[in-house]
């Protein structure tokens, strides 16, 4: 595979941004370690950018198929993801695929197919049925605010979608609600499969989980930081009153 080099920099100039934010940073040096990656932050903390530069790393330039297919609940968000994706200036391909306009109109998009395509579950899934995406060649899938999809019933669509991608390597959810659970459709269902970078309210940084952090119930604040390693998640936490002592957990 020859990766084309993208510069933050550059991307970041082309967004009039000045620096990533720590969650995005930790999204990115997960990314690079794991294959499974669950993003749960705040909406407005910028996940779309946590998922897209991930995303970027692994798109071959020369590779003329679609390479990364981004799931998301509504047309707005497909919108604003592919906006922000073709304001980053990679110069790629990218098409979104929604409902509400002419199908028609992604079917002509798609005869040259793109490099990252963007779309609600039901109109990928109609995609996919007319042989209009070529799901052999699509290796990423994201699943971005995930937990709304499963709200508001696409459930089944969402199914349809990923069992079509049989050379899955990569997978990225993410939801602006901590308590989730990964759906069975998107296997890997091993916990150990799986890192979580968690942006936890009131805090200034993300941490990152190994194993599902949903096991503790957590009522005190983390103070610095969760280290991933072999399944094992080390926890520093002081307490909720504010003083300052700290107390180590492992699972």
């Amino acid at each position: 595979m020859h990766k084309r080099h993208y510069s933050i920099e550059t991307i970041l100039s082309n967004l009039n941004i000045e620096n990533l934010n720590e969650m995005q940073e930790a999204s990115i040096e997960a990314t690079k370690k794991h294959d499974n990656v669950m993003i749960l932050s705040a909406t407005g903390s910028g996940k779309t950018l946590a998922f897209l530069l991930p995303v970027l790393q692994h798109i071959d330039g020369h590779n003329k198929n679609t390479q990364a297919i981004v799931i998301v609940p509504s047309r707005e968000l497909a919108l604003q993801i592919e906006q922000v994706f073709r304001t980053m200036g990679t110069g790629l391909k990218v098409t979104c695929c929604y409902g509400g306009h002419k199908r028609e109109i992604e079917e002509n998009n798609l005869i040259q197919p793109p490099a990252v395509i963007i779309g609600t579950p039901g109109r990928l899934a109609d995609h996919i049925r007319r042989g209009n995406i070529t799901v052999d060649s699509i290796e990423t899938v994201v699943l971005d605010e995930f937990d709304k999809s499963l709200e508001l019933g696409f459930q089944e669509e969402v199914a349809t979608v990923i069992s079509a991608f049989k050379n899955i390597k990569r997978r990225i959810l993410t939801s602006a609600t901590q308590a989730v659970e990964v759906p069975d459709f998107v296997g890997q269902l091993h916990l150990n499969n799986w890192i979580f970078c968690l942006q936890m309210q009131h805090l200034k940084q993300p941490y990152l989980f190994s194993t599902l952090f949903l096991t503790i119930r957590i009522r005190l604040t983390p103070c610095s930081s969760c280290y991933a390693s072999s399944g094992v998640v080390q926890l520093l936490f002081s307490a909720i009153t504010g003083s300052r002592w700290k107390e180590c957990i492992s699972y």
